[in-house]
């Protein structure tokens, strides 16, 4: 039998397992992150080949995911423009409600304020606003469907900004919004989405003419 000298030498010889200090990730953070990267593949690639003819393979390879862990959170791709669609949407949302509010003065300040944060939103991200802006409009049937929704939601947060005139017609929000979103929607189509913060002028006296014109 060895002596417990030699053993103990042994054990001073071997080398320490090394610990890292560096605390795991939580799970969930994880799976956010690669959900994430998902949904920004897609976005790229519809916005580079259209979203017909981005397949689940593109979609994993660009997002640096096993397909497994795409089915793992998504039933699909449709699944997956729908989620980064609803993403983006609340945070453009979000970021026009601000936009308006932190305008100080009156409804013509916050107007601009809105639409210079849409603007801002669209100039920073351009492949996710063309996949919200042009592609969902004929992806699929599900795809259209939510871009009527984000907009009946910008009518409505539109309502709230503008001044009350009976002289003007109850769709006069509607009729603003959707003006606003064509012109955007060309800017994009051309491939100037980078330069949407341009149309903050012509967009600003857009909006505030009908009223300023029955004033």
């Amino acid at each position: 039998m060895p002596s417990r000298g030699k053993e103990k030498a042994r054990e001073r010889q071997a080398p320490k397992r090394a610990t890292s200090s560096r605390p795991a990730l939580p799970r969930e953070f994880i799976a956010l992150h690669k959900q994430r990267r998902i949904m920004d593949a897609l976005a790229e690639l519809t916005a580079e080949q259209g979203y017909d003819a981005t397949k689940i393979s593109d979609i994993v390879r660009r997002a640096g995911v096993a397909r497994k862990t795409l089915y793992d959170n998504f039933e699909g791709k449709e699944e997956v423009f729908l989620a980064a669609f609803d993403a983006a949407r609340d945070e453009v949302l979000r970021r026009v409600e601000e936009g308006g509010t932190d305008s100080e003065g009156d409804w013509p300040e916050r107007v601009e304020g809105g639409l210079a944060a849409f603007l801002g939103f669209v100039a920073e991200q351009p492949t996710v606003a063309r996949m919200c802006m042009i592609e969902a409009l004929s992806a699929t049937p599900a795809t259209t469907k939510r871009y009527e929704e984000a907009l009946e939601a910008f009518v409505a947060l539109t309502r709230q900004a503008l001044p009350k005139d009976e002289r003007l017609p109850d769709t006069i929000a509607e009729t603003l919004v959707g003006g606003v979103a064509w012109i955007v929607y060309r800017q994009i189509r051309r491939g100037d989405a980078e330069q949407a913060g341009d149309l903050l002028p012509e967009l600003t006296e857009f909006m505030m003419a009908p009223y300023l014109t029955s004033a």
